[in-house]
C-alpha cells in the first residue's frame, strides 16, 4: 500500500491532464466572449448600412448637373480656363 501512495505521489500524468482541461476551457471561454463581442458590433453595422443604403434615391447618383458632362464645368472643355 505504502509503494501504491509513492507512486500516486509522483505521478504527474493526472495533473497535466488537469493543466489542459483548464486551458482549454479558458480559450474556449475567451472565443465565446470574442464571438459575442463581434456579433453585436457586426449585428449594428449592418443595420446600420442598410438604413443608409435604404434612404439613398438611385436618380440622384451622377451629381445635380445630370446628363453628359454635368457638374462643376460641364460638357467639353469644360472647367476653369476651358
Amino acid at each position: 500500500m505504502m509503494k501504491f501512495i509513492k507512486n500516486f505521489r509522483k505521478d504527474e500524468d493526472g495533473a497535466v491532464t488537469v493543466d489542459w482541461v483548464v486551458l482549454t476551457a479558458a480559450v474556449v471561454g475567451l472565443a465565446i466572449a470574442a464571438y459575442s463581442s463581434i456579433q453585436d458590433g457586426a449585428t449594428a453595422l449592418t443595420s446600420e448600412t442598410s438604413d443608409y443604403l435604404g434612404g439613398i434615391d438611385v436618380g440622384n447618383i451622377g451629381g445635380a448637373g445630370g446628363g453628359e458632362g454635368g457638374g462643376e464645368g460641364g460638357g467639353e472643355g469644360g472647367g476653369e480656363g476651358g
